[in-house]
């Protein structure tokens, strides 16, 4: 079996393929699925060094969001509602790999109308930025969001769920291409560069000088966001792509009576798990309705590709969510 072995910590493109990797064994509660699409995200190349909060014991292998089938092999627990060949998606440690065993509970069925690449970026993503707007920032239909790097994956799954919400979107990122890629697939209603001196002034001319109501940042600038964020805002804090934690001002928090929220999502199965159902079902009829849609980066790595799929994530040269593509889907029908 191929997999992204971990058995040193380096950087994701200085690790081979293993090509003779032991099949995973499922447990009591597991069920094996065959990998088809794995998503690539930012602490997968933390993880691989060593930088993650969470560091299996060597060895391991590398991937966390993937989407396939469940495997012909795979023994099905007793509740489980899936039978060999149902297309699922799902998160669980090892999904660059042709399998990965996970536990079925934590499985979900992938919508007909989605590919495997498409679904491959699910898990972690869109109920992040679903919980964060509706859940945390409570938005509400008319209000004005920003999003920052709203090309990325959250991002762009942000844009989407906001205009869905029926929300007014002003689209942040660092290039005129990432700007016109939020529109074009996210729908945003504006863009802004934010590497240009005063892009917070753009911003509020394009809310008539009241700012934004909900401001959702994965990259960790709430600080020059706070500038264009109005009356009883709310600013998510979602993630430090950027790589500093910020240090805010807390007498704008004060003198404009505005909210400062988190989202971790992984917490919730922790500290809340009565409430993923729920969020869920919302976004699974959003997904089947086809009001929203994945968004994959134009480029599809296959497995052996890996680190170079990682180091174009890292340098910021991708927009959607980048795909690693393990098995062929058409290729697989034959």
């Amino acid at each position: 079996m191929r997999a992204f072995v971990i058995d040193k910590y380096a950087h994701p493109t200085q690790i081979p393929l293993t090509y003779d990797a032991p099949e995973p064994v499922a447990k009591p509660d597991e069920v094996i699925v065959d990998v088809y699409s794995a998503g690539l995200n930012y602490f997968d190349i933390l993880q691989s060094q060593g930088k993650y909060q969470v560091q299996p014991p060597f060895p391991f292998t590398l991937g966390a969001e993937f989407a396939g089938k469940i495997s012909a092999s795979s023994q099905i627990p007793k509740g489980c509602p899936y039978k060999p060949g149902d297309r699922v998606f799902g998160s669980a440690q090892g999904a660059y790999a042709d399998k990965i065993t996970v536990k079925w509970k934590s499985l979900l069925p992938l919508p007909d109308r989605m590919s495997y690449d498409q679904g491959a970026g699910l898990f972690i993503t869109w109920p992040t930025s679903y919980e964060a707007l509706v859940g945390r920032a409570e938005l509400k239909a008319g209000e004005w969001v920003l999003v920052t790097a709203s090309a990325g994956g959250v991002g762009i799954a942000a844009v989407q769920l906001a205009k869905a919400l029926g929300a007014k979107v002003i689209a942040a990122a660092g290039s005129a291409e990432k700007i016109e890629v939020s529109k074009r697939y996210g729908g945003a209603d504006y863009g802004i560069d934010y590497t240009k001196p005063n892009w917070q002034k753009e911003v509020l001319k394009i809310t008539g000088g009241k700012g934004v109501d909900v401001i959702y940042d994965p990259v960790g600038m709430i600080r020059d966001c706070l500038k264009c964020i109005a009356w009883k805002g709310r600013a998510i804090v979602v993630g430090f792509a950027k790589g500093s934690i910020e240090n805010l001002p807390l007498n704008l928090v004060l003198l404009k009576n505005i909210s400062i929220v988190g989202i971790h999502w992984g917490a919730y199965a922790k500290f809340e798990p009565e409430h993923i159902p729920p969020v869920w079902s919302a976004l699974l009829d959003l997904l089947s309705s086809g009001r929203v849609k994945p968004v994959c980066y134009s480029e599809v790595y296959p497995l052996e590709k890996l680190g170079d799929g990682l180091h174009a994530l890292e340098s910021r040269k991708t927009w959607g969510k980048t795909i690693i593509r393990v098995r062929d889907e058409k290729l697989a029908k034959l």
